[in-house]
């Protein structure tokens, strides 16, 4: 098992700090597939740009991140001061094409087996596991 750590905060940082940090995550991990890292990437990243997006309502906001690796599954926990959010993911569905928005949580969800998000002290808690392939 391998575990990273990310600690950053917007502004400065942003989703490119988040790319950053993968590109050394994968560099530590030979058993990953180009699609396993590809997707799990996507899906980090998106969440990340929702978080910075709407959570920090241009106030800016601190985060950590975690990535485990482990022989069956890829993880990670974002966490992050915002305020908390009014967050549903029971049934997110793709919007409507013409849709302005509401893509970015319903993509993750389709990129991912589980997304998780609860209210823990201080801090919004986000949580994604994509399950690896066995051999």
């Amino acid at each position: 098992m391998s575990e990273h750590q990310l600690v950053f905060a917007t502004p400065p940082d942003d989703v490119n700090t988040v790319h950053d940090f993968l590109e050394s995550v994968w560099g530590d991990d030979t058993t990953l597939t180009d699609e396993e890292r590809m997707a799990f990437e996507l899906a980090l990243v998106e969440l990340t740009s929702n978080v910075i997006e709407h959570a920090a309502a241009g106030e800016g906001v601190a985060c950590r991140l975690s990535v485990a690796i482990t022989d069956g599954e890829l993880t990670a926990t974002l966490s992050d001061t915002a305020e908390p959010g009014s967050v549903s993911l029971v049934g997110r569905v793709m919007p409507d094409e013409m849709a302005e928005g509401g893509r970015g949580l319903a993509l993750v969800q389709l990129l991912v087996d589980d997304l998780g998000y609860e209210r823990v002290g201080d801090s919004n808690v986000w949580s994604i596991r994509k399950a690896r392939p066995t051999a």
